[in-house]
């Protein structure tokens, strides 16, 4: 689902928004919840899980063309920490070939 997909699922669902007045309200949502998470604040959204930074500590990788060393600094990167209703909802649904991802 992308974002598209959400605003015109919004407009279906409730009659009186516009896709316009749809489409405010996602961007809105998603801008207030990357500010808290700029900010370094935990998002929890009971019955669907909670998004929080995690750390990654400063670290020696190698560049791969040369063999070089190559200093990485520490990183703040976001984390999503799926709800127990999410799991539970997702892992009792069979996959279905056509929906799987590449990745997956």
């Amino acid at each position: 689902m992308t974002r598209s997909d959400l605003v015109e699922l919004l407009a279906e669902r409730f009659g009186q928004l516009t896709q316009r007045d749809a489409d405010a309200a996602v961007k809105t949502i998603l801008d207030a919840m990357s500010d808290a998470l700029v900010r370094g604040h935990r998002i929890e959204i009971r019955g669907f899980g909670s998004f929080s930074i995690n750390r990654r500590p400063p670290r020696l990788g190698r560049n791969p063309r040369t063999g070089e060393s190559v200093h990485i600094p520490e990183r703040r990167v976001p984390h999503f920490k799926p709800g127990k209703a999410l799991r539970e909802a997702v892992g009792a649904q069979p996959v279905d070939s056509d929906e799987r991802t590449p990745d997956a």
